[in-house]
């Protein structure tokens, strides 16, 4: 089924701006993500590398490449963060189909190979979506009461010492001006209910791209520019300062509560990547309007 809504065209937002660019470079280390550990040496995950399909996985990331150089001015900060071993979440924000891949690829050159929670129906894509199913994706049967089996199988890829890729929104922002929209609290459930197995809190980033949004795929030239920041961990400890009372499901109050967290993160990250203001409240993908905090 098809999402409801239209996502806003490209003319809706400005392009990003090389002025804005070198105001973000002032205050970030700018890097190019398309290349290996481009903020300096670190230890590649091989055991992780080897287990997801490497010559797959390989030849996606140089084609990514490729079309990333060719088509955008890619720049991102923060790509640091990623850890060299363990499980951890990575909430990314979902402005464009072109712009998930940026996370992908700048996770990929820091040597881990995440496991993706993408909707089902990009498994039957041509080409992309079996590469995709080789370098890890977690099909989401959207809509089909099956939100508990995909939560469950989250947290296990977590618990069993992988990272793990989510798009809290669902699906492309309908958001006017392509600002996060309203999130599903699976985030903040599988979070959670993995750290609370663990016990421990799991590392959660938020990756934020903006710029791809005004990118014509059909004549993307000159090239624009596309900035991610991989954000330091979000904290969320006194949310399960409780843990071991919760009975067999995460409250769902402390669920939604860590997922608005990640969406107003999302928000003011996004917001200095664009150097404009954020409207206030946020666009509820249940209304199709803006409502208040």
């Amino acid at each position: 089924m098809a999402s409801k809504g239209k996502p806003s065209p490209r003319s809706a937002v400005k392009p990003l701006s090389d002025e804005q660019v070198a105001k973000l470079a002032q205050h970030h280390h700018l890097v190019d993500p398309t290349h290996d550990f481009p903020c300096g040496p670190r230890k590649a995950n091989t055991a992780e590398i080897e287990a997801q399909n490497p010559k797959a996985t390989h030849r996606l990331l140089t084609g990514c490449d490729i079309v990333f150089r060719n088509r955008t001015k890619l720049k991102a900060w923060g790509i640091e963060h990623v850890p060299e071993t363990g499980p951890f979440i990575t909430a990314a924000t979902h402005v464009t189909m072109f712009d998930v891949f940026v996370p992908m690829i700048s996770i990929f050159h820091q040597g881990r190979r995440p496991r993706y929670m993408a909707k089902a129906e990009m498994a039957s894509w041509p080409l992309i979506g079996k590469w995709f199913q080789l370098v890890g994706m977690q099909p989401v049967q959207r809509r089909a009461g099956k939100a508990k089996a995909i939560e469950e199988t989250s947290v296990e890829i977590l618990t069993s010492g992988r990272p793990l890729t989510v798009w809290p929104e669902g699906t492309v922002t309908r958001d006017p001006q392509k600002w996060p929209m309203s999130m599903k609290n699976g985030v903040g459930v599988i979070a959670l209910e993995a750290s609370r197995r663990l016990g421990y809190q799991i590392p959660l980033y938020c990756a934020v791209t903006w710029g791809a949004a005004s990118i014509n795929h059909w004549w993307p030239w000159p090239r624009k520019n596309v900035v991610m920041c991989y954000d330091e961990a979000l904290d969320y400890a006194d949310l399960l300062a409780d843990c071991d009372s919760w009975g067999e499901e995460v409250p769902e109050d402390l669920a939604n509560e860590l997922t608005r967290r990640i969406r107003v993160r999302m928000t003011e990250v996004m917001a200095e990547i664009r150097g404009e203001q954020a409207p206030d409240g946020y666009w509820d993908y249940r209304t199709m309007s803006r409502v208040k905090d």
